[in-house]
Protein backbone atom coordinates (compact mmCIF):
# COMPACT_ATOMS: atom_id res chain seq x y z
CA UNK A 1 0.00 0.00 0.00
CA UNK A 2 1.21 3.47 -1.01
CA UNK A 3 1.28 6.41 1.73
CA UNK A 4 0.85 9.65 -0.01
CA UNK A 5 2.32 12.21 2.66
CA UNK A 6 0.40 15.38 3.45
CA UNK A 7 0.81 18.68 1.59
CA UNK A 8 3.10 21.23 3.59
CA UNK A 9 1.39 24.27 2.77
CA UNK A 10 3.82 27.48 3.39
CA UNK A 11 3.16 29.41 6.33
CA UNK A 12 2.41 32.84 5.08
CA UNK A 13 2.22 34.81 8.05
CA UNK A 14 5.49 36.83 8.30
CA UNK A 15 4.23 37.88 4.45
CA UNK A 16 0.73 38.98 4.74
CA UNK A 17 0.46 40.97 1.50
CA UNK A 18 -2.34 39.58 -1.19
CA UNK A 19 -3.96 40.25 -3.87
CA UNK A 20 -7.28 38.60 -5.90
CA UNK A 21 -7.68 39.57 -9.91
CA UNK A 22 -10.84 37.89 -11.28
CA UNK A 23 -11.39 38.14 -14.83
CA UNK A 24 -14.17 36.88 -17.27
CA UNK A 25 -12.83 34.56 -19.68
CA UNK A 26 -13.85 32.78 -22.89
CA UNK A 27 -12.10 29.93 -22.53
CA UNK A 28 -13.60 26.44 -20.91
CA UNK A 29 -13.22 25.71 -17.70
CA UNK A 30 -11.35 22.66 -18.93
CA UNK A 31 -9.32 24.72 -21.39
CA UNK A 32 -8.17 26.60 -18.57
CA UNK A 33 -7.14 23.91 -15.86
CA UNK A 34 -5.55 22.36 -18.69
CA UNK A 35 -3.98 25.16 -19.37
CA UNK A 36 -2.37 25.53 -15.86
CA UNK A 37 -1.72 21.81 -15.59
CA UNK A 38 -0.37 20.42 -18.78
CA UNK A 39 0.11 22.95 -21.18
CA UNK A 40 1.76 26.00 -19.57
CA UNK A 41 4.05 26.38 -22.53
CA UNK A 42 1.43 27.03 -24.76
CA UNK A 43 0.59 30.37 -23.22
CA UNK A 44 3.23 31.73 -20.75
CA UNK A 45 6.32 29.53 -20.48
CA UNK A 46 9.28 29.55 -23.03
CA UNK A 47 9.04 26.59 -25.27
CA UNK A 48 10.70 23.41 -24.18
CA UNK A 49 11.67 24.93 -20.40
CA UNK A 50 8.27 23.37 -18.46
CA UNK A 51 8.79 20.44 -15.98
CA UNK A 52 5.48 19.65 -14.76
CA UNK A 53 3.43 16.71 -13.39
CA UNK A 54 -0.45 17.46 -12.53
CA UNK A 55 0.07 15.89 -9.35
CA UNK A 56 -0.42 16.87 -5.51
CA UNK A 57 2.81 17.44 -4.01
CA UNK A 58 4.54 16.92 -7.78
CA UNK A 59 6.93 19.80 -7.68
CA UNK A 60 7.54 22.12 -11.43
CA UNK A 61 9.86 24.05 -13.01
CA UNK A 62 9.19 26.57 -16.05
CA UNK A 63 10.93 29.46 -16.96
CA UNK A 64 9.54 32.75 -18.79
CA UNK A 65 11.36 35.24 -20.99
CA UNK A 66 10.79 38.40 -22.32
CA UNK A 67 12.13 41.76 -23.21
CA UNK A 68 12.43 44.36 -20.23
CA UNK A 69 12.72 46.88 -22.81
CA UNK A 70 11.35 46.52 -26.59
CA UNK A 71 13.99 45.40 -28.53
CA UNK A 72 16.01 44.79 -25.80
CA UNK A 73 17.64 41.78 -25.32
CA UNK A 74 14.81 38.59 -23.94
CA UNK A 75 15.84 37.38 -19.98
CA UNK A 76 14.89 34.61 -19.13
CA UNK A 77 13.37 34.18 -15.54
CA UNK A 78 13.07 30.91 -13.48
CA UNK A 79 9.88 29.91 -12.03
CA UNK A 80 9.66 26.58 -9.19
CA UNK A 81 6.66 25.57 -7.14
CA UNK A 82 4.50 22.56 -6.36
CA UNK A 83 0.92 21.63 -6.64
CA UNK A 84 -0.71 21.96 -3.39
CA UNK A 85 -4.44 21.17 -4.64
CA UNK A 86 -5.77 19.73 -7.81
CA UNK A 87 -9.49 19.40 -8.36
CA UNK A 88 -10.09 19.15 -12.42
CA UNK A 89 -11.71 21.47 -14.14
CA UNK A 90 -12.37 23.81 -10.84
CA UNK A 91 -8.96 24.76 -9.23
CA UNK A 92 -5.43 24.82 -9.30
CA UNK A 93 -3.15 25.83 -6.31
CA UNK A 94 0.41 25.94 -6.23
CA UNK A 95 3.31 27.79 -4.52
CA UNK A 96 5.05 30.05 -6.96
CA UNK A 97 8.97 30.95 -6.19
CA UNK A 98 10.50 33.38 -8.26
CA UNK A 99 13.53 35.29 -8.48
CA UNK A 100 14.19 39.08 -7.88
CA UNK A 101 11.36 41.52 -9.43
CA UNK A 102 9.45 38.53 -8.51
CA UNK A 103 8.50 36.98 -5.42
CA UNK A 104 12.10 37.58 -4.27
CA UNK A 105 12.92 33.88 -3.33
CA UNK A 106 9.52 33.98 -1.43
CA UNK A 107 7.36 30.75 -1.76
CA UNK A 108 3.93 32.16 -2.19
CA UNK A 109 0.65 30.82 -3.36
CA UNK A 110 -1.46 30.87 -6.24
CA UNK A 111 -5.05 29.74 -6.23
CA UNK A 112 -6.76 29.78 -9.07
CA UNK A 113 -10.74 29.15 -9.30
CA UNK A 114 -12.91 28.14 -12.33
CA UNK A 115 -16.23 28.58 -12.04
CA UNK A 116 -18.55 28.50 -14.78
CA UNK A 117 -19.72 31.33 -16.78
CA UNK A 118 -22.06 32.14 -19.20
CA UNK A 119 -19.21 33.15 -21.97
CA UNK A 120 -16.77 30.25 -20.60
CA UNK A 121 -15.23 30.66 -17.61
CA UNK A 122 -14.97 33.31 -14.71
CA UNK A 123 -11.22 32.87 -13.18
CA UNK A 124 -10.93 34.38 -9.57
CA UNK A 125 -6.59 34.23 -9.01
CA UNK A 126 -5.83 34.73 -5.58
CA UNK A 127 -1.83 35.02 -4.78
CA UNK A 128 -0.43 35.13 -1.18
CA UNK A 129 2.37 35.31 0.77
CA UNK A 130 4.21 38.80 -0.48
CA UNK A 131 6.54 40.36 2.15
CA UNK A 132 5.30 43.63 1.15
CA UNK A 133 3.02 45.49 -0.70
CA UNK A 134 5.37 46.97 -3.66
CA UNK A 135 5.59 43.26 -4.74
CA UNK A 136 2.03 42.57 -4.37
CA UNK A 137 1.35 45.38 -6.27
CA UNK A 138 3.52 44.36 -9.40
CA UNK A 139 2.04 40.79 -9.29
CA UNK A 140 -1.42 42.36 -9.38
CA UNK A 141 -0.52 44.57 -12.72
CA UNK A 142 1.10 41.75 -14.04
CA UNK A 143 -1.28 39.11 -13.26
CA UNK A 144 -4.23 41.68 -15.10
CA UNK A 145 -2.10 41.21 -18.16
CA UNK A 146 -1.16 37.31 -17.70
CA UNK A 147 -4.95 36.47 -18.10
CA UNK A 148 -5.72 38.38 -20.80
CA UNK A 149 -2.58 36.86 -22.43
CA UNK A 150 -3.94 33.13 -21.48
CA UNK A 151 -7.87 33.70 -22.77
CA UNK A 152 -5.90 35.28 -25.93
CA UNK A 153 -3.64 32.14 -26.14
CA UNK A 154 -5.97 29.05 -25.36
CA UNK A 155 -8.91 30.67 -27.78
CA UNK A 156 -6.74 32.13 -29.99
CA UNK A 157 -9.11 35.30 -30.01
CA UNK A 158 -6.84 38.26 -30.14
Amino acid sequence: MTTIEPVRVPDLSDRPHELTVERSMIATEHTLYAGWTEELDRWFAAPGSVLMRAEVNAPFFFETEFAPEPEGPRTRHPHYGRFLRLVPNRLVELTWVTGRGGTEGAETVVTVELLPHPIGTHVRLRHAGFHDEAARDRHAVAWEQVLIQQDEALTGEE
